[in-house]
């Protein structure tokens, strides 16, 4: 009997002792949790407000056939030099 009541009084004083501890640690890990959503929370807002702001320019362009401005390619240019120069000579 003797050594029960020496083994519950460790423990008592070992649940005083580390039980302050405990809670605060508890405590800690509840509020990270809580940032953690919060911040996977505000991401995805971010997300989904830069998906909504591409979808709405996209949707205000005019089509256009390209985007590259009509420079005529070395080819196309050397064809209406020559073109040009037969209908002055002719």
């Amino acid at each position: 009997m003797n050594a029960l009541s020496e083994y519950l009084t460790v423990l008592v004083l070992f649940l005083l002792l580390a039980g302050p501890a405990l809670v605060g640690l508890r405590h800690e890990r509840r509020i990270g949790r809580q940032l953690k959503a919060a911040q996977a929370a505000q991401a995805a807002q971010a997300a989904q407000a830069a998906h909504a702001a591409r979808s709405a320019r996209s949707a205000s362009r005019t089509q256009k056939s390209s985007s590259r401005s009509t420079v005529p390619s070395t080819a196309t240019w050397y064809a209406d030099g020559r073109r040009s120069k037969k209908l002055v000579s002719s």
